[in-house]
């Protein structure tokens, strides 16, 4: 137990600026909770409107490797707060959890509000409080916390302190990145903060976009390299998102960002090979039209004969003047050609933050003694699945525990 007059601050009222302070509060410190909202897990409530979904099922074989080149990073902290713990947190809540046909972990009651009530309950037993409306402004001469409220600047004095102040997607719900600046003026290594988890432009035609905005791509498959992903997609008015598109936004946002475009090859028919298409697209069309051929004779839902026609259009051709074996080329692999990433705040998450070469073990930053960071604000990204929660629940529980560990040999 830590001395119970040590004042821990942290910053950041989301999954992980909770978890760490629930984890100091165990813990014996006295814990306030800054955030520059005027009430806590904003982003959080705003994540679990179309069902929270808390964690993955995998196992951490194939859990891990979802955090791409920084996977080793999180990995002790995911290891030390597994999905299956935060499972029985989350039980621990009142919300016990189910896995869906996905693999995906959601609570029963599928919302984030329930769970959030509970929890905050529970910090304010432990002693927890909460300072809103106070946005970090940085720290004074003497190494204080500085802070702007309604009232004015506002000067605080901590033993420790935890930086969870997340990306910079969904700003108007406290993820801002305004955090970047401070930290890097006082020298610490800041990858730079780029959309994950996002959508991307595509030029589409005038009638295709009128027609087919917010039409689902179901059962397709979707491919740039050597990367292919199954799943669903979404057309918008300005382009493509949906769940496979944020599973290769990696990819393609670095393709559009070095070359300033990509092609996105989708698959209609993923599960039919080219011969067995051109059979089926051999016989006599008679007064069929077109679409209406396609859709009976290969089963291709209507935004995906309209996503062909692009295509022909895009290469000069009219689509009936294909033969039954380019019809059957082009259902599996129609090139999109993507134009641009869609802003980051309209993006799920973000990539880049503080380097992990910034960090010593404890998530501590090395230059700035007794301060702390956790959550999204670290230079790591994951597709949605229950990625990004589980690791920033886990490493706002690694950051604490390295409070702990700070204040008892200090």
């Amino acid at each position: 137990m830590t001395a119970p007059e040590s004042h821990v601050a942290i910053i950041g009222a989301g999954p992980a600026g909770l978890m760490a302070a629930e984890v100091l509060a165990q813990g014996g410190a006295r814990v306030t909770v800054y955030d520059a909202m005027p009430s806590a897990g904003r982003k959080f409530l705003m994540a679990g409107r179309g069902g929270l979904n808390l964690t993955h099922s995998e196992p951490l074989p194939q859990f891990m490797p979802r955090y791409r080149e920084a996977a080793a990073k999180p990995q002790a902290a995911i290891e030390a707060f597994p999905p299956d713990a935060l499972r029985a947190w989350s039980e621990a809540l009142g919300e016990p959890t189910f896995v869906g046909t996905s693999g995906r972990v959601f609570p029963k009651a599928f919302k984030a509000s329930p769970l959030l009530r509970a929890w905050l309950r529970r910090l304010d037993a432990s002693g927890v409080r909460f300072a809103f409306r106070h946005r970090w402004t940085g720290w004074d001469g003497e190494g204080r916390l500085l802070f702007q409220t309604r009232s004015g600047a506002s000067v605080v004095a901590a033993d420790a302190t935890v930086l969870a102040l997340g990306g910079a997607s969904w700003p108007r719900l406290g993820s801002d990145g305004g955090w970047v600046d401070i930290l890097a003026a006082n020298g610490i290594a800041i990858s730079k903060l780029r959309p994950a988890n996002s959508g991307f432009t595509v030029a589409w035609s005038e009638l295709f976009r009128d027609r087919f905005e917010g039409q689902p791509l179901k059962g397709v498959a979707l491919t740039i390299g050597a990367h292919t992903v199954r799943g669903e997609a979404m057309i918008t008015r300005s382009g493509i998102e949906g769940g496979a598109i944020y599973a290769l936004s990696a990819e393609l946002r670095e393709a559009v960002l070095g070359i300033g475009q990509a092609t996105l090859t989708i698959a209609l028919r993923p599960d039919l090979a080219a011969a067995a298409l051109t059979t089926r697209l051999s016989g006599t069309r008679g007064k069929q039209s077109l679409a209406n051929f396609l859709r009976k004779a290969a089963q291709v839902s209507p935004v995906g004969i309209g996503l062909m026609q692009e295509a022909a259009i895009a290469s000069g051709r009219p689509l009936a003047s294909f033969s039954p074996a380019e019809l059957a080329h082009l259902i599996n692999a129609i090139p999109v050609q993507l134009t641009g990433v869609a802003p980051i705040d309209r993006a799920i998450s973000t990539a880049g933050g503080l380097s992990f070469d910034e960090l010593d073990a404890d998530f501590m930053i090395r230059k700035l003694p007794g301060v702390f960071a956790a959550g999204e604000m670290l230079d790591w990204e994951a597709p949605t699945g229950g990625y990004l929660l589980q690791a920033s629940f886990a490493t706002g529980a690694a950051a604490g525990r390295g409070v702990l560990g700070c204040l008892k040999r200090s």
